[in-house]
């Protein structure tokens, strides 16, 4: 969806077809040689931005506040997501990750350790302005097949779109295409694992695991099915740990390398699962997130069962892509940033756009040092030296 203002849209095609785009972070990876005789226009499409976020993860506390805030009535999530509204209906594309399923409209529902969440919060979720998200996690078999079914129904009847997980092997194999801009843009989503449940004997494709040659595959046939940008969500990493582990830098280095005549296979890779900020890197010239942080979650409590703030921030990741010079080139990132965020669990769990609650309170100390622990975690890798800036 495209909610950018007319005289934006002009402004960027225009700075665009002069060969600039605003406020670049980097040359393009690959330079375009200059125009031949006879050879193809420039590209007039007009640019877009990406926005995306980490882990809903409603616990039991979140579900009960749910229902307060519907008054008897339910549950409503609206309020918990009104914080970030303005920042998430004001890209052009947002995606979320749904960690959990969906339990019948009656319940029962349930927190951890096996989720069944209001099917509510999809509701919720699309009010907030976001187009997709991305639904392969640990939790998607927490309720076997019928919480997938139930789940993705819920998204469709809400006009929410989804990937990740399938009902049915056509939709599993069906590439996600998502309108923004000029563009057509692809998400895939996958993840490590369900936490020892099995994939059902006769629905192995109810939700994609990682495997690094069907991710590339799977980029390829979407790039086929006409996708100018592909963007991967992986669930992936290590619990706690805010330095990247052996898998996040070994996938994110095969996937940001394969290539097809040349062109980059992936485009942006956003990752989920870790509970806590972690880095954002460009890798072979591609951006990637390793992890966003849980945008909504309860009290959290680490491995040593010790309560754990930094389960409650997270990043939002904003993009800017613009188009390339000739149609069949790589659509470029000509503006990375992040947006810090939290869950504030002492009011009412509401998440917290920390730049505009620090812009309208100043002298909150805590949002304050909330903001700087993710602003460290998000550049701990050099990111800033790339061109990633903190979003004002």
């Amino acid at each position: 969806m495209t909610r950018q203002r007319l005289a934006s849209i002009a402004a960027l095609t225009a700075a665009l077809a002069a060969g600039c785009g605003t406020q670049p972070t980097a040359a393009p990876d690959h330079p375009s040689p200059p125009a031949r005789p006879g050879a193809a226009q420039a590209s007039t499409a007009p640019g877009f931005t990406l926005l995306a976020t980490g882990d809903v993860l409603p616990h039991g506390e979140i579900i009960k506040q749910s229902g307060s805030d519907a008054h008897g009535d339910g549950h409503d999530f609206h309020a918990m997501f009104a914080g970030v509204k303005p920042v998430v209906s004001a890209a052009d594309l947002a995606i979320c990750h749904m960690e959990t399923i969906y339990a019948k409209d009656s319940g029962p529902f349930t927190g951890y350790p096996a989720f069944k969440s209001p099917p509510q919060v999809a509701a919720a979720l699309k009010d907030a302005g976001y187009d997709s998200c991305s639904t392969a996690s640990n939790h998607t078999l927490d309720d076997g097949a019928d919480g997938v079914r139930r789940t993705l129904d819920a998204m469709d009847a809400v006009g929410l779109r989804h990937t990740g997980s399938a009902r049915s092997a056509a939709e599993a194999a069906r590439p996600d295409l998502l309108p923004a801009g000029g563009a057509k843009v692809a998400q895939l989503s996958y993840t490590y694992g369900t936490n020892g449940i099995p994939l059902p004997d006769k629905a192995p494709w109810t939700v994609n695991l990682i495997n690094q040659k069907k991710i590339i595959e799977d980029a390829r046939a979407a790039r086929r099915a006409g996708a100018d940008v592909v963007v991967v969500s992986i669930h992936w990493g290590t619990e706690w740990q805010q330095p990247i582990d052996e898998q996040q830098r070994t996938l994110a280095r095969a996937l940001t390398a394969s290539r097809t005549g040349g062109r980059p296979d992936v485009d942006l890779i956003l990752g989920t699962h870790a509970h806590i900020p972690q880095a954002y890197e460009k890798v072979n010239g591609t951006w990637v997130v390793y992890g966003m942080g849980d945008q909504l979650a309860g009290h959290m409590f680490n491995h040593s069962d010790q309560p754990d703030g930094r389960g409650n921030l997270s990043s939002m990741a904003r993009f800017t892509f613009a188009a390339p010079a000739r149609p069949g080139q790589r659509w470029t990132v000509r503006k990375a940033e992040f947006i810090p965020q939290l869950t504030d669990v002492n009011d009412r769990f509401r998440i917290v756009d920390l730049n505009a609650a620090l812009a309208a309170q100043p002298g909150r100390g805590d949002y304050a040092r909330a903001r700087d622990a993710i602003r460290a975690a998000v550049l701990a890798r050099g990111a800033d030296r790339s061109g990633l800036i903190m979003a004002k």
